[in-house]
């Protein structure tokens, strides 16, 4: 039994693994690949998918679930396995991934007509997506799954947003059985809604992100108390406050703070705006899937009929009601994509409030180079939107703390859970990350650790 590794390998992005067990094939994850290196997307899968038996999705953020409906147009016609939460929220993302595919390439195919160009495909459709959802076989935690002759699944709780599941695999050949852990994405310890990572005991192989493998991220206590300060200055300088947030859970985990805290923040006195179709539709699957909350947010959602029922919360889907937004100059609290601010909602209220010296915009997640959003935290005076010049006037608030993965010290606590120091295998991190966490590893608790290279094969 081996692992190739083909997708995430000293890079963030594109999340995929081929294990091969008793002559059986299964893929885990089918990420899209992501961050300036999108056309490679539009090369062919590197291995044969007429000879996959099955595929397993840890989460359903596209970088571990964005190729599926390639997948499928290449031919593969089992059964995509994951968690019921994630089902759900793959029917969101993998649909609106698919209209910005169609719309960009409609776009791009304008131009090239002007130019007498050949034409382009979106790399997949809204029929494509359409067609990838009816392979879905959800799971709950905790319940194995037998996948094939030798395949045994069992997802365990992640804790990175809902229905995310470290993949725990028991794979028996010539009488042998062996366990195999793929972590997903480890969330972040005491993040709002979501129970911690789950900690595994055993393992003879672990395959682990590394994402954050070498920071570590600040306080909760602070973060939250933090945002409590920032709301209070804008109430006395009577502007709104502009939050770019992503649509699968910082945008949930804002609402759900903004219930507990409501009476200590004055939250009675904005109104508040969720202006995202997509974020309404991912709160919706949050608010169904209360089995998998923690027993704080369990408690709330029992006692209180649900995490994110606020009295002045509004849920804006359609353009003309965003538009009707932009006519308040005081008194908002509008949450908008994209958490970057390098599309959405949220650039069309910055031309009607970020010049404003009253406003307030939140950054509250990472802000890679290159995004508007960076742009902003590195002290930019001036922004162009739609060919206009627009001067950056409002107060400008970097909220550390905010992630949905584990840290460094999260990381290796994690793995320090196993009772027998498993090999493992370092994946999802740039290389200055990886390599940090894997010193780490090595030299502090002596574990035996491999940093993954694209298409390195290990013997299990």
């Amino acid at each position: 039994m081996n692992i190739t590794f083909y997708g995430a390998a000293r890079e963030v992005t594109g999340s995929c693994y081929l294990l091969q067990v008793n002559d059986k094939n299964i893929l885990l994850e089918c990420g899209m690949i992501q961050g300036g290196h999108e056309q490679r997307n539009h090369t062919p899968l590197p291995f044969n998918v007429n000879d996959l038996d099955a595929v397993i999705i840890s989460h359903a953020h596209l970088d571990h679930s964005g190729r599926l409906p390639l997948l499928i147009k290449a031919g593969y016609h089992g059964r995509i396995y994951t968690h019921n939460a994630t089902v759900d929220l793959c029917e969101i993302m993998l649909l609106d991934s698919a209209y910005i595919h169609e719309k960009d390439t409609l776009w791009e195919n304008k131009k090239r007509q002007r130019k007498g160009l050949p034409l382009l495909e979106p790399l997949y459709s809204t029929d494509d997506a359409q067609t990838t959802l009816q392979y879905f076989s959800g799971l709950n935690y905790d319940q194995p799954k037998q996948l094939c002759q030798g395949v045994t699944v069992t997802l365990r709780d992640a804790g990175h947003i809902i229905g995310s599941a470290i993949v725990e695999l028991s794979l028996t050949e010539d009488g042998v059985t062996k366990t195999v852990v793929f972590s997903g994405d480890l969330g972040h310890k005491d993040a709002p809604i979501l129970r911690d990572p789950y900690h595994v005991k055993h393992a003879d192989l672990v395959i682990m992100e590394s994402t954050y493998g070498d920071r570590l991220h600040r306080s909760w206590e602070a973060t939250w108390q933090e945002m409590g300060e920032i709301i209070q200055h804008a109430i006395s300088s009577k502007g709104n406050v502009l939050i770019p947030a992503f649509t699968v859970g910082r945008t949930q985990e804002l609402l759900y703070e903004f219930k507990r805290h409501f009476l200590q923040w004055q939250l009675a006195n904005w109104q508040i705006f969720l202006d995202s179709p997509m974020g309404i539709k991912a709160t919706n699957v949050y608010a169904k899937h209360t089995d998998v909350y923690d027993s704080k947010a369990q408690k709330i959602a029992h006692q209180q009929h649900g995490i994110f029922d606020l009295p002045n919360l509004h849920l804006s889907e359609s353009t003309d009601y965003s538009m009707k937004i932009n006519q308040i100059k005081s008194g908002a609290i509008i949450i908008a994509g994209s958490g970057m601010c390098t599309g959405g909602r949220i650039k069309h209220h910055f031309k009607h409030n970020i010049w404003r010296k009253n406003a307030h915009v939140c950054l509250v997640g990472f802000q890679a180079k290159g995004t508007l959003g960076r742009a902003l935290v590195d002290g930019i005076k001036n922004i162009v939107l739609w060919g206009e010049k627009i001067q950056v006037n409002a107060n400008i608030h970097t909220i550390g703390g905010f992630s949905a993965h584990a840290d460094q010290q999260g990381l290796i606590d994690w793995y320090l859970a196993f009772e027998n120091t498993p090999p493992v295998v370092l994946v999802h991190g740039e290389e200055q990350a990886m390599e940090i966490l894997a010193q780490k590893l090595k030299y502090q608790h002596h574990a035996n650790v491999t940093q993954a290279s694209y298409k390195q094969k290990i013997v299990i």
